[in-house]
Formats: structure tokens, C-alpha cells, sequence
């Protein structure tokens, strides 16, 4: 036996990006504990990072390629994959069309900073518009939001959490999310210094989730009726004069647009449909505009629904109004070591609303469109009809609305290749899948999280194992790639060239920052707390802040709208929500054993007074139907889930008989996304509405 070695890296499986001390041996690992020299996240570590070792050496993972045959699986060598998709691509694009090739990016990519570095000439190799990712069913709004507010979709506004006096934490469970947006490991201990300080958090959610026991006060509210709460809370902020944009108040255009619209959705008229009574409303207005410092964070509650667009824009108002933007303990802007804005010029122009899609007229954004069409698009006949595809570390399947119909849009491709380290759900319907390098084997700096944190550091993480002989990375899979669709014999650097670059001639480069100094701290750099930036670093063409872009002035009618009481569905009378689970993340961890084991997660919680109506026992199973499909599962009768709205995780459904997920088909739930429906979006956005599915409840 050899020596035990220790590594310090990054976990990459969820945002918080908590620094690991792991222990290895030969090809093996001992342990993964909290490296509790990380300046980032100082010793805390959550359920999910135990998890990588499984990935590692998880016998269901595929090493090499794999073509799919009349007689099933078989191997094929690295070239020959690389020659026959490279083949079929560009026979499909010169037979149909360049936009005939779609391509899906998944959530695991962000994670990556092989992919994230290596993405971009890949995609402009393959000369198609045809691109989709799981942004737009999960974050899509935010990006919007930034855009049309701060001139670039990067620049988030993520809470000061360790320095704000009060929180007002819509949609979101960062305890169990580890932040979500706002990458802050150990939350709990992050909300109990607040409440230690004098300060207070506040939980709106239809259920009183793990983060709202842990806050000062729960309110509930009904689902997808977020941004008339916010409406009542700026409408609140003006009546009383409370309006104070501090240090911005030269640069923020707009706040007259604003009051005159407002008007209408004062907490008296909003409070009925929101759930939350306007003497509530009105109290929480004025705790956020009279603190010393405050901030309102959102997240999937908000995100992912019909009106997740307006969401996002009303709580930048918010924040900006009660001048807690770009403010210690507000709302702050991240100075990431690595500088995805750095050659953004000063620009009013956006690809939002470039093009539209084919069959449904989606807007698209961030070279995108959004993913509830992607089934439209290769199912509807006609030109631009997309033949082909390449999923990238994605299981939209599972992950998006309409599941079931996406896996029948796949089935009818031509060709289709999938980079993945698994046959899943998705992958089920590739003609060839070339597997990546994943997790330990892996090098890691976070590109894309260090835009989320709510602290500034830098750490690169080397690979803890050398990748095998006949293994590839993927930024090697997509530089492969990308040259051969090039016809080009050069390949693009490898990420650490990239990487070291941006990191020279980034915001700390003059103090010396580069890969080596990364290399010779292994446990990260400490770069400092959030500070107030944003003056510096607006990407508008004016230099200001646009309080009232008109996108979102127009969106508002639809908004309106719902005021109207509406009639019962009696059909389909419950609301569903999803929810978050700490030892889950999205459909990608379930082949891990470490995560699966025990009580079974995916369940339904329903309140007990409707529980008692239908007749329903704690344990017992029902069937949820909506309007687009059905799912059978176990009820758990539970107060903390608002009357007339059901929950249940998202990410399960791992029942495909054509898989090879022998750990996640040993407790495989069901799909949300088979309740769903791909029609149900933000009109504004694109953004797939995930919240709010109208549903029944059947005893079976």
C-alpha cells in the first residue's frame, strides 16, 4: 500500500462551494471531512459532498463511449465516436439546416470549470441558435432582471447576509440550499447571527419550510402570488415616504414611472388574494425601510413561476427604494477574481428578444431560448425544425416540464449525442454518449458560483485522482469537438491557460494574484468582504440604474389580472409546489448511495384539513393528476403546508427500464415534471412555470 494523501479542493455539487479536506489512498478514498482552513466556508460542510467518492467509483459510470445499437449497447473507440457525430451533424445541418442542431446544456456544467471555460467556442463550432439549458427552469429571471436594470445579466445583487439587520426571505429555503444565488455555506449559522445581533429574518412561503423554523417569523402565502406582495410592499415604502435611494440617487432613472403605477396595489387590495393580511404587509414595509440596513432575497418560490420575471425586477425595486442596494447588508455585488464582465462593453443591446422561437414565439435571451419549447421544436414539422441534438450533463427529461413529451421528441431524432457519465433517463435516447471525467478526477476553480457568493475569495482545486489512459475530460470531449466541426487541426487552450490569464489581468492581478499563487494556497485566498461596487462596474450605456425598464411596465396588466377572484377549479383544485432536499441535488446525485439511503424522501405533504376531507392517512398512497400526466405517492399529512397547496421534490422518477442507474432505481419516487406542463410559462421571460401546476388528489 502506498502513502495517504491528503488534497484540499471545492466541493462542485451544489453552489455553496465548501472547501474539503479529502484522504486518499492508492485509487481510493478514506474521507471527506470539512476543511476547516477554507476561507470561505471555515470548517462547514453539508450531507452532499460525501457523495463524490460514489461518482468516483460508482460501478454504473460510463468510462468510455458508447454507441447505441439495433442489439443494444456496444464500445466504440474516442475517433470513431468524434468521426461518425462529426459526420452526422454536419450531414443534418447542410440536409436541414444549420438551426437543425439543438443543443441542451445542463445544471452540472456551471459546476465545472472545464465546461465553463470550454463552452463558448464549442457552441459557436456548432453554428446553431438551437440552444437550450436548465437556466430556464430555474434562474432565467434574475439574469433578465440584471440585464435590463444593471446592463449585464452577471451582475447579480446577492445579500450581505453577514452584515444585514433584516432579511425578508421570499420562495427560498437557503438552510437546505445552501443559498441558492446566493452561494453561503451553513445558512443556519449565518440567520442565528443575525437574530444574535439585534437583527431579524423574515420566511414568506406557502410551507414553513426548514429555514422558516429558523427565522423570527413565518408568513404563508399562496403560491405564485409573490410579486403582488412585493407590489403592496413598494406601494407601502411611497405612502409613507420612505423612499431613499441613498448614495444611488443620481443614478437611478425611472422612480417617477413607478409611483403613478403602484397606485393600484396598495396591501388593502392586494391581501386577499396573497393570503397575508394588509396590516402585515404594511408592518413588513416599514421594518425593511426603517432598519439599518435590510435586504429581500428570493429564490425558486419566485423564480419559477408564472411571474417569476416580475419577481425579480420587484424585489431589485424594493431593495434599490429602501436604499439597501449596493449597501453593507443589503443587496451587494460580488468582485469575482476571475472577471466574466471584464470585456462586456457599456451596452443598452441584449440578444433578449434577438430572435423568437419557431412554433411558440419564446424570447430569446442569453443565446438561448427557453427549454419548455425545446419538445415544440424537434416534434413540429416544417423549416427550422431541429433534427439533431447534443445534451451536455443534462437530464432534462426529468428536469424539465412535460418530461414524458421531451423523452418522446428525443426518440424522434435522427441522431442524438449525450456527454454524460451515465445512461439515464435522457441518455436512453442518444445514438453515441461520451462520457466525461467527473468530480475527484477533475480540476476545479468556480467560474460561475464566485458571482453568487456572499463573500470574495479565490481557491483552484487540482484533481484528486489522474483521470485513466481512455478517459477524457470534457473540456477535451468539446475542444475535440469544436475543432473538428472547425475542420481546424488547432485545438482551444486547456481551462488552467484560461484561467490563469483571467486571474493576471482580473481585479486583483496588480496584487499578484495568478494560478500559481492559487496552487501554493490550497485551502483558497481570502479577497475580502462584499463591497459597495456597482457604480463602477454598470454596464448600462447611461451609467444608470433603470428602476422601470418598460418590459416589465407592460408585463404588469397580466399581473393585474389575477386580482380578479377566481373561480374553484373543481377539477384540479390543489396547488403544487416543489421543495428542496438537503441530501439531493436536482436528478444527478441519486446513483450515490451515501445520499439515497434511508426514508424515502419523495413523498407529497398535504395539509391535515384537506388530508381529512379526501380521507387520507399519513403513509397512505395517492394519485396526483394535472392536466398533462399522473404520478402515484406516499402522503405525508403535515401542518406546515398552506391548505390547498401539496408539495413534493423535484428530481425523482428514476423508473425508465432502459437505464443504467442501479442505485437510484432502488428508490426511484416519481417525476414532478410529469405533472407540469411546458405551456405553463412567464410570459415575460420564457422562464418554465414549475410552481403552482394545478392538481387533484385521488385516493387510490
Amino acid at each position: 500500500m502506498s502513502e495517504i494523501k491528503t488534497h484540499f479542493r471545492s466541493c462542485n455539487i451544489c453552489e455553496a462551494m465548501c472547501g474539503l479536506e479529502i484522504k486518499t489512498q492508492d485509487k481510493n478514498v478514506l474521507s471527506i471531512k470539512a476543511d476547516k482552513k477554507d476561507p470561505f466556508s471555515q470548517g462547514h460542510i453539508c450531507p452532499k459532498a460525501i457523495a463524490l467518492q460514489d461518482f468516483y467509483s460508482d460501478k454504473d459510470r460510463l468510462k468510455t463511449p458508447i454507441r447505441r445499437t439495433e442489439n443494444g449497447w456496444e464500445d466504440i473507440s474516442w475517433q470513431d465516436a468524434f468521426t461518425e457525430i462529426t459526420a452526422q451533424f454536419k450531414r443534418i445541418q447542410n440536409q436541414y439546416g444549420k438551426n437543425s442542431l439543438g443543443v441542451y446544456l445542463g445544471n452540472p456544467n456551471v459546476h465545472n470549470m472545464g465546461s465553463m471555460l470550454s463552452l463558448t467556442p464549442f457552441l459557436k463550432s456548432l453554428d446553431t441558435i438551437n440552444r437550450y439549458s436548465s437556466g430556464s427552469t430555474d434562474q432565467l429571471s434574475h439574469h433578465v432582471s440584471s440585464h435590463y436594470m444593471f446592463g449585464a445579466g452577471m451582475l447579480l445583487p446577492i445579500p450581505d447576509i453577514d452584515h444585514t439587520d433584516f432579511m425578508l426571505i421570499i420562495g427560498a429555503n437557503p438552510i437546505v440550499s445552501n443559498g441558492s444565488m446566493m452561494s453561503a455555506p451553513n445558512v443556519g449559522a449565518r440567520i442565528k447571527a443575525i437574530q444574535k445581533r439585534g437583527g431579524k429574518v423574515v420566511v414568506v412561503d406557502p410551507r414553513r419550510t426548514e429555514t422558516a423554523k429558523k427565522a423570527d417569523e413565518h408568513l404563508f402565502i399562496r403560491p405564485e402570488k409573490d410579486a403582488l406582495l412585493l407590489l403592496g410592499l413598494i406601494h407601502t415604502v411611497f405612502e409613507n415616504k420612505q423612499v431613499d435611494l441613498g448614495v444611488l440617487e443620481t443614478h437611478v432613472k425611472g422612480l417617477e414611472k413607478l409611483e403613478p403605477i403602484i397606485a393600484g396595489f396598495s396591501p388593502e387590495v392586494v391581501s386577499d388574494v396573497v393570503g397575508i393580511d394588509a396590516k402585515t404587509i404594511r408592518r413588513l414595509a416599514e421594518e425593511m425601510a426603517n432598519a439599518n440596513s435590510a435586504v429581500c432575497y428570493s429564490r425558486m418560490g419566485a423564480s419559477v413561476q408564472s411571474f417569476g420575471g416580475l419577481c425579480q425586477w420587484l424585489i431589485n425595486v424594493l431593495n434599490i427604494i429602501t436604499g439597501n442596494l449596493d449597501k453593507k447588508g443589503g443587496a451587494m455585488f460580488p468582485e469575482p477574481a476571475f472577471d466574466l464582465l471584464a470585456n462586456v462593453k457599456k451596452s443598452d443591446k441584449g440578444t433578449y428578444g434577438k430572435y423568437q422561437s419557431r412554433v411558440r414565439k419564446l424570447p430569446y435571451y442569453n443565446n438561448e431560448f427557453p427549454v419548455a419549447t425545446l419538445a415544440d421544436e424537434i416534434l413540429t414539422p416544417g423549416e427550422g425544425q431541429i433534427k439533431a441534438m447534443i445534451t451536455i450533463a443534462g437530464n432534462p427529461v426529468l428536469s424539465s416540464p412535460s418530461g414524458n413529451k421531451l423523452g418522446t421528441a428525443f426518440e424522434s431524432l435522427d441522431f442524438m449525442v449525450a456527454v454524460d457519465i451515465y445512461l439515464n433517463e435522457t441518455t436512453q435516447y442518444a445514438n453515441i454518449i461520451l462520457p466525461s471525467t467527473t468530480g475527484l478526477e477533475t480540476s476545479q476553480y468556480d467560474v460561475f458560483f464566485n458571482y453568487c457568493a456572499v463573500s470574495n475569495t479565490a481557491k483552484y482545486s487540482p484533481p484528486v485522482f489522474n483521470k485513466e489512459d481512455n478517459q477524457r475530460a470534457d473540456w477535451e470531449i468539446l475542444n475535440e469537438l469544436s475543432a473538428r466541426m472547425n475542420d481546424a487541426s488547432e485545438k482551444n487552450y486547456p481551462p488552467e491557460v484560461i484561467l490563469n490569464f483571467g486571474l493576471q489581468h482580473g481585479p486583483y492581478g496588480k496584487q499578484g494574484l495568478s494560478l500559481k499563487k492559487l496552487q501554493d494556497n490550497p485551502h483558497g485566498i481570502d479577497l475580502g468582504p462584499l463591497m459597495p461596487n456597482l457604480l463602477k462596474r454598470l454596464k448600462t450605456s447611461d451609467d444608470k440604474i433603470d428602476l422601470a425598464p418598460q418590459l416589465y411596465l407592460d408585463d404588469l396588466p397580466r399581473l393585474k389580472a389575477t386580482l380578479e377572484k377566481p373561480k374553484q377549479d373543481k377539477e384540479y383544485p390543489f396547488e403544487l409546489i416543489s421543495r428542496r432536499v438537503a441530501r439531493s441535488h436536482n436528478t444527478w446525485t441519486k446513483n450515490s448511495r451515501r445520499l439515497v439511503k434511508g426514508k424515502n424522501p419523495c413523498t407529497l405533504q398535504i395539509n391535515p384539513e384537506d388530508a381529512k376531507e379526501l380521507g387520507i392517512i399519513d403513509g397512505q398512497f395517492v394519485t396526483v393528476r394535472s392536466r398533462v400526466g399522473q404520478v402515484e405517492i406516499e402522503a405525508i399529512v403535515d401542518n406546515d403546508i398552506l391548505k390547498g397547496v401539496v408539495t413534493m421534490p423535484q428530481g425523482w422518477g428514476h423508473n425508465y427500464k432502459k437505464t443504467k442507474l442501479s442505485v437510484a432505481s432502488s428508490q426511484p419516487g416519481v417525476s414532478m415534471n410529469d405533472l407540469t406542463d411546458a405551456n405553463r410559462i412567464d410570459e415575460l421571460t420564457g422562464t418554465a412555470a414549475l410552481n403552482g401546476t394545478a392538481v387533484s388528489i385521488i385516493v387510490t
